[in-house]
């Protein structure tokens, strides 16, 4: 496994801003994206959007293999922990925001951009489902890719920017070259 120096200072505070640029774009794309989401394509049909919505607007079939849908995810990935009690979204924020401050300490002694950009998608990625969960107290999802009647759990762009980090972190922790010195 590579070990990693230390950075020098001023590479550590490119890394940082680099991370924070990609996380924050993330979020935009993210928000933009469930705004465009719960107002224009899918909009509640009975009152403001959100998981307490009693007619939401119906799924959009894109192609013969996706659609837009809405599914509001009360807990983790596939739906994980989603019990009803009213405490569980802020258990979720807790535990999103302690991640978070892990991987920004992670991020402030990266001195490689490829680590940089795949921290800051994860980063950018939990910070737009804690910004769901604050609004509605769930996340909202919309992606829903199918085959022969199975469908993957819906997703959102937060969801893949996520998965995307960290599979890319892992395949670096895994498959990167120790740098010569």
């Amino acid at each position: 496994m590579m070990q990693d120096a230390l950075a020098p200072p001023d590479v550590r505070a490119r890394m940082l801003r680099l991370g924070g640029a990609v996380a924050l774009l993330v979020i935009a794309l993210d928000q933009l994206s469930k705004w465009w989401i719960l107002e224009r394509a899918l909009p509640c049909l009975s009152g403001p959007p959100g998981p307490w919505c009693v007619a939401q607007a119906p799924f959009i079939e894109v192609t013969g293999f996706f659609n837009l849908v809405m599914a509001w995810n009360r807990g983790v990935s596939f739906g994980l922990f989603a019990h009803e009690a009213a405490f569980m979204p802020y258990v979720l924020i807790a535990v999103a925001l302690a991640i978070t401050t892990f991987l920004v300490l992670w991020l402030r002694r990266t001195g490689r951009v490829f680590p940089a950009v795949c921290i800051g998608l994860v980063i950018g990625g939990a910070l737009g489902n804690v910004i769901d969960r604050f609004r509605f107290g769930a996340v909202a999802d919309f992606l829903d890719f199918h085959v022969a009647g199975w469908h993957w759990p819906a997703f959102n762009v937060a969801d893949s920017c996520i998965v995307v980090g960290v599979v890319l972190l892992v395949a670096d922790g895994l498959f990167a070259r120790e740098e010569p010195r």
